[in-house]
């Protein structure tokens, strides 16, 4: 077992895998002008780390401001867009370092009340991130660091003078160890052997020259590096979550292959002045309609200024395409430089990690707190009217807010005021033209149980990667440009079997053109002719079994109360039926309005029944899963009928 491997285990807390998941986070809440703790699961206390705060709203002067556990007391900061040392915060600034996150305080230069605020939170670990502080001596030399890999990437600062943030980059032209960046500024790639000693990093030393910005006689520095493709995370220890690369513009958008898809990116181009370009998820980098988009929430972390709307990287399930037209990430020419972390790939253990199922009760979503409708982090949701308005509104964190589809019907996406800009849940108002009762399902994407893949349409058959990590047994799919039916894969029907979510028809096979008539795999999917149309975009969701967490299945009726075993422990919470050898709509059913012994109420997914029907007793609860009453023997449990759910615990 190598060291690094060693040090992962260790750091892990557990003696097992680390995932991104355990040691970066992006975190978005609304200043509060009170102390407020940031609870990620990240061990910023035993393993250290650092966060780097930045102020969306408004030009501030207390935007980016970077804290570290290495350097004292508590509460000291740096801006990364000016080049003065470091400044003494106290606690009012950073409050705390915790086991399970850290907690700002009070102070209206780090939550400042109202202010929209983000937080990047970069723990230490090997292979991802090291914080190293040292004091200059004036003559080239070498420091340590436990990184166990040679860095991808190296910021310096001096902690007491006014002095640039110089910055090493793997990939800043043929020799990197010559040049530098500098983060505080604009400017291009500057060439000067001084800085680095022209020495390429190793993976226990930098070397720091005798240049002043990073190696003054006496002066204090401090030095956040950042790892670049160790594959050495993951389930089976195999897998990376940080690369440090580079790619050059083009009169189209750049394909940037990662071999997964990020969450997290940085660019800059270096043979020209641009600035240091920040993304993130979580504030939103969506995917466009097919192809482009001015939606990405950009930051700069050479400047204060407010966030602002643009175009910029756009995830794919194996990297980003460079965004042709915008110049913060391919201005057509450039040669760019990018960082860019994984997104989240840990295997939920729970239904209560990935589903948060909720409902109004009394008509008027448009007043209620937009974080009431789910507490996990919501990568799609799917709203339900539940009275004559009858729609079924799909949205999701991928496309972006006011992104909306409606399984009722074959129309294209639309407008509506679904806004993802949340932690929890997502902000939701003006569904279905009023103020109607409504069903929530906030759903998280994770490895083994869901993901969300986009692609725009060939007009060939062709292969999509996905990131599920096994073969999705149900693709739930819907063209976002033109109007269409919503096209469902079930592994019961096979690549060949087809519905639509919109309609009550049975199976449609055996057809080739939707599935090509090949049944898809831990990494790809296949979409035939009659799913491919060029130039159009295509959302798609997919499902998958993962024990104790979801069954994806099918059942033969008998007209009696049968068990359909799922392998939960605590039952059903989402349950989605249809017929598939006949007609049959879509029932759905869930835990807020009750799954009991005795009536329970459903919706239609496809809408043919605008109110949500109550009085009816077709399906009682099973804590292996849930159970089919002889009292559905007309609907969900017809002798011989054969059926398909979707079942989450």
């Amino acid at each position: 077992m190598t060291n690094i491997r060693r040090g992962l285990m260790a750091a892990s807390g557990s003696g097992g895998a680390t995932y991104v998941d355990d040691v970066f986070d992006t975190h978005l809440w609304t200043g509060t002008d009170t102390n407020y703790s940031i609870t990620n699961g990240l061990d910023m206390d035993g393993e250290g780390g650092m966060v780097w705060n930045s102020y969306r709203s408004g030009s501030n002067a207390a935007s980016n401001r970077i804290f570290d556990t290495e350097r004292t007391p508590l509460g000291q900061y740096m801006r990364t867009y000016i080049a003065n040392g470091e400044s003494a915060g106290g606690t009012t600034q950073l409050n705390s370092w915790n086991s399970n996150g850290y907690t700002y305080g009070s102070s209206t230069e780090v939550n400042y009340s109202g202010n929209n605020i983000v937080s990047w939170a970069f723990r230490r670990a090997p292979g991802f991130f090291d914080i190293v502080t040292y004091t200059g001596t004036g003559v080239a030399h070498a420091i340590n660091h436990n990184l166990g890999s040679a860095p991808g990437m190296i910021i310096v600062k001096n902690r007491d003078d006014a002095d640039a943030w110089t910055v090493y980059h793997r990939s800043n032209t043929a020799a990197p160890e010559t040049d530098y960046l500098v983060l505080d500024t604009l400017a291009a790639t500057v060439d000067d052997a001084t800085v680095w000693n022209d020495t390429a990093p190793t993976s226990t030393q930098f070397t720091v020259g005798t240049d002043a910005v990073v190696n003054l006689n006496t002066e204090n520095y401090v030095a956040y590096l950042f790892a670049h493709d160790d594959q050495i995370f993951g389930t089976d220890g195999d897998e990376s979550i940080i690369k440090c690369g580079t790619y050059t513009g083009a009169a189209s958008t750049v394909a940037v292959s990662l071999g997964w898809e990020p969450q997290y990116v940085i660019t800059k181009a270096t043979s020209v002045t641009s600035s240091w370009n920040m993304y993130d998820t979580m504030r939103g980098m969506p995917i466009g309609a097919p192809a482009t988009t001015t939606e990405s929430r950009l930051l700069i972390a050479d400047g204060n200024n407010a966030e602002s709307g643009s175009g910029g990287p756009i995830p794919t399930a194996d990297g980003f395409g460079a965004q042709y037209g915008s110049t913060a990430v391919n201005n057509g020419s450039a040669t760019y430089i990018y960082i860019a972390i994984r997104r989240p790939m840990k295997v939920p253990e729970a239904g209560t990690e990935v589903l948060s199922v909720a409902y109004d009760a009394t008509a008027n979503l448009n007043n209620t707190p937009p974080d009431t409708f789910g507490s996990i982090l919501t990568d799609l949701i799917i709203t339900a009217a539940r009275d004559s308005s009858g729609n079924r509104w799909w949205a999701d964190r991928m496309r972006g807010k006011i992104k909306s589809l409606n399984s009722v019907n074959t129309l294209a996406e639309g407008g509506g005021t679904f806004e993802f800009d949340k932690m929890i849940g997502v902000g939701v108002s003006g569904l279905a033209g009023g103020t109607p009762p409504v069903s929530s399902y906030n759903i998280a994407r994770a490895a083994k149980f869901m993901d969300v893949v986009s692609y725009t349409g060939t007009g060939a058959a062709h292969t999509e990667a996905h990131n599920l990590t096994v073969a999705p047994e149900m693709i739930i799919q819907k063209n976002r440009n033109a109007s269409a039916s919503w096209s469902v894969y079930h592994s019961a029907m096979g690549a060949t079997g087809y519905m639509a979510l919109d309609s009550n028809a049975a199976d449609g096979g055996p057809y080739a053109g939707f599935w090509n008539n090949t049944s898809p795999t831990a990494s790809v999917f296949t979409v035939g002719t009659a799913n491919t149309a060029s130039a159009q975009g295509y959302i798609n969701y997919l499902f998958a079994t993962l024990a104790g967490v979801s069954k994806v299945g099918s059942y033969t009726a008998d007209a009696t109360l049968t068990t359909i075993d799922c392998g939960f422990a605590a039952g059903a919470r989402f349950i989605m039926i249809k017929r598939y050898d006949s007609t049959g709509d879509w029932y759905v059913y869930d835990t807020a309005r009750g799954i009991a012994a005795g009536n329970d109420a459903y919706i239609f997914m496809n809408g043919p029944a605008a109110v949500e029907v109550t009085g009816t007793d077709y399906i009682d609860p099973d804590n292996s899963g849930f159970q089919i009453t002889a009292a559905g023997s007309g609907t969900i449990n017809i002798d011989t009928a054969t059926y398909i759910f979707l079942a989450i615990a």
